[in-house]
């Protein structure tokens, strides 16, 4: 079976903060970086590549002969604490976990460094200088440098909707009437009795 995306879960939390902590001691911020680009590399290959994909997640293949591949097909490639972390998870069975870690990972990093993840979510693809305000105005908001992931959403109308995490901001303009149209019908009847209840005050 080939790798599944999944989010971080305890065990990839564990195996994250032990290659983060490897990664720091070994050259700072700048290693943790490169370990960390280095497995989104590797798995990027994976998603363009299911035979690659099945080579790291399959059950019938023997630790042996994958890590001795992993030998060759990455030994000086790469650092050589992503090796060693790579074949690790190999003699472990858990690579097919690697998605997870490398998001844990990925998480880990951002935290460490004052930085955060941000979707942002827009019915036109935005400039960079519109990318900019928003960054600006989103690190005003956090306290902590947003790394913006900009994408385009047809459905939308207009405005912009933001995910931070788990969190979604939507001020896209179609949840904007959607909310109106929401208050007036909850609202409308008695704004209205209201109105009439002022007319029949004033011509008394």
């Amino acid at each position: 079976m080939p790798l599944v995306e999944s989010k971080p879960d305890a065990l990839a939390r564990v195996y994250a903060a032990s290659l983060f902590e490897l990664a720091e001691a070994d050259g700072g911020q700048a290693r943790a970086e490169e370990i960390l680009g280095e497995l989104e590399d590797i798995l990027e290959l994976a998603r363009s590549n299911p035979g690659f994909s099945e080579f790291l997640a399959s059950r019938v293949l023997s630790s042996d002969k994958r890590g001795a591949a992993l030998r060759s097909m990455l030994q000086g490639k790469c650092q050589d604490l992503t090796l060693r972390f790579l074949l690790l998870l190999n003699q472990k069975g858990r690579l097919g976990h690697l998605p997870a870690i490398t998001a844990a990972l990925d998480h880990t990093v951002q935290e460490r460094f004052g930085r955060v993840e941000v979707d942002v979510f827009t019915a036109t693809p935005i400039g960079s200088d519109e990318v900019t305000l928003v960054k600006n105005k989103l690190q005003a908001a956090l306290g902590k440098e947003p790394i913006i992931h900009p994408y385009t959403d047809e459905s939308m109308i207009g405005g912009i909707k933001v995910r931070v995490g788990d969190q979604l901001i939507d001020g896209s303009l179609s949840t904007r009437l959607r909310q109106m149209k929401d208050r007036l019908t909850r609202d409308g009847g008695a704004t209205v009795r209201g109105k009439i209840a002022d007319m029949i005050d004033d011509a008394s």
